[in-house]
Formats: structure tokens, sequence, C-alpha cells
């Protein structure tokens, strides 16, 4: 349940609120507004039926919540989250472009790579240090080793670095190289590897899973804010549909959809999504005129000899025109990159 305090609200008022929350062991959020104070309920709030809540000094309405996922829920924080990562910030004017190889290769691909990118105009590194394969016999990633190359790269740069983790372990190591953890589709309802990224407080970036709902997606984020952490970036990717021209299906919808459930940011990763290079540019421009607040796009300095996932990669070139040719989208989406 949401208490929505009345604009002229007292400091005491809302702290009797919180108080009576508090003592029927249940717990509150509090979202400041330029107006008025929210006041989330966490728990069961069948416990406060006789507390007589709403003719409670200070108290505007109350309104019920059916979604289970509650922090990610806009009901909740009605003003849209922005989210900082190194310099730059996710949710607000600024339009983010995160860029770089699926998999982390070698140190001259990742120092090339992220100088390219950078002169393109992208503010985010990205690169697979950790690498769930299908496949047990496929390339697995450089572990320890790429982080420490991304973290060179950040350096040599100035570009912020966002890694994907797929275990405790590989939590522990990325924290002390990244800006930013990636949950990757495959583990986006691991909730024991949620919950443990949560903990980091560094930004997360929640990819979507290949057959998961938006419903679904909020709540996989919900164990991300649970553990304290609000610092959540979705990331729609494509689903899993019986289409078979594309290597998933771009749900351009999810965009609006989460716009209206949750005040997360939420970018867009068409290479993923499509699979094929020349579908990248026309899907990364319907996802900017949809309301994405950035994008994740594969780069590669020779795709065609990429260990992983080549083909759906651009050359600096093809990125560097597809940077020029956003910039107009971007700004009638109202945004500045």
């Amino acid at each position: 349940m949401i208490i929505v305090m009345k604009p002229q609200a007292t400091k005491e008022n809302i702290e009797h609120i919180v108080s009576i929350i508090q003592s029927n062991g249940l717990e509150p959020h509090l979202s400041d507004g330029a107006q008025v104070t929210i006041i989330g309920v966490i728990g069961d709030k069948t416990r406060l039926i006789n507390q007589n809540l709403e003719i409670a000094e200070g108290v505007d309405h109350i309104v019920s919540v059916t979604e289970s996922y509650k922090l990610a829920n806009k009901k909740f924080h009605p003003e849209k989250s922005i989210v900082k990562v190194g310099n730059t910030s996710i949710g607000g004017s600024e339009f983010v472009i995160m860029s770089g190889p699926c998999a982390v290769e070698n140190e001259e691909q990742v120092l090339q790579t992220a100088k390219a990118i950078k002169e393109s105009g992208a503010q985010i590194l990205r690169g697979g240090a950790y690498k769930p394969r299908t496949s047990p016999y496929s390339f697995q990633g450089l572990e320890e080793d790429g982080l420490r190359l991304m973290k060179e790269a950040r350096e040599a740069t100035g570009l912020a670095v966002v890694c994907e983790v797929t275990s405790l372990a590989a939590i522990e190591a990325a924290v002390k190289y990244v800006d930013m953890i990636q949950i990757g589709a495959r583990n986006m309802q691991n909730f024991y590897l949620l919950k443990e990224a949560g903990k980091t407080g560094l930004p997360i970036l929640l990819k979507r899973g290949l057959s998961a709902t938006v419903d679904e997606w909020l709540n996989a984020a919900e164990y991300v804010m649970a553990e304290g952490n609000p610092n959540v970036v979705l990331c729609e990717r494509g689903i899993r549909t019986f289409e078979t021209a594309t290597r998933n299906t771009l749900d351009i919808s999810s965009i609006p959809v989460v716009r209206e459930k949750s005040h997360l940011p939420i970018v867009v990763d068409p290479s993923h999504a499509s699979g094929v290079r020349a579908y990248v540019a026309p899907l990364a421009k319907s996802a900017v005129a949809a309301g994405a607040d950035g994008l994740m796009i594969e780069t590669h300095p020779c795709p065609e000899k990429a260990l992983y996932d080549g083909p759906q990669s651009l050359t600096f070139k093809l990125f560097d025109k597809l940077c020029k040719e956003l910039r107009p989208y971007i700004q009638l989406a109202g945004k500045h990159f």
C-alpha cells in the first residue's frame, strides 16, 4: 500500500505515520517529491487495518498496490529515477550509449574499441569477461584478466565500464574493476545472484530474460532494490518468439509499458535483439523514438574475427555513422547526446 501525505503535512505528521508502520512490523519507504511525500509500506498491510491511517493528521489518501513489486513501482516513486554510472547519468536528459565487444579478447582489442567509441560519443564501455554460453565448449571469457583490461581501458579513456557477472565469485572480482554490473538475460531470475549484486551498491544493468514478462522483469529488479540498492537500469534485449529471421524479437512495446509501470530507466540492446548487423541501426532508431534512455550496441575492431557475436557487431565506421544518424532522433525525443 501507499500512503500519500498532504502537501502541507509536517515532518512530525510523517514521522508519526512511519512510527505506526514500524511498530506493526512493516517497512516504510519514503519518496519525497516536490509537492508531496509518499510513504510506501512493505509487508502484510492487514496489520494496519485497525490503525485508521486514512484519518490520521497529514494523510491525504491511501492507494492499494496490487503488483508484487513495490520499490520498482511507479506508484511508490512517481518521479523518474536517474542512475549515475561514473560521470554519466542514465534516465535524465542525457541519452546514453554503451558500446564495445560482446567478449573481451585481448588488450589491443579493448583499448582500440574504447578509444573509437569515445570518439563517436559513447559514454560507457561494455565488454564481457564472463560469458555464459549455451555450449560448454564455447569461449567462456577471460574472467578477471578481462576485468583488468576493462579497467585499463577506463583509465586510458575516462569511459565508465560495465561487465556481466555470472556468480558470486564474479561479483567479488568485478567490484574491484567496474562501474556497473550487468545481470544477463539467462540470469534474470537467478534470485541469489540478484541479491548478491544488490548488496554491492554498484549500479545494476538488468537484462530482460529470454521469455520473461515485463512484470517478471520488474520483480527481478525488486530483488536488487530490496537489498537497499535503488540503482537499477533495465535493458530490453529482445525476447524469444516463433520468428527465426532474427536472433530474438525486439519488444519495442516494453519501453512504454515500463514507463507506465516503473520509474526505472530503460535502455535497449538492438544487437542481441536482432543478431544481424544490418538491422541494428533501424532498431536503434525505433528505440529512441519509443522513449528509451539509452542503447547498448556491440562494436568490434574486426567483427569477422570476433570470438563471439561477430555477425551482429558493428565496425567502428558503422558505429560512428549510426551515432551521427541518431542525433536528430535523440533531439526530437527531448534528450541530448
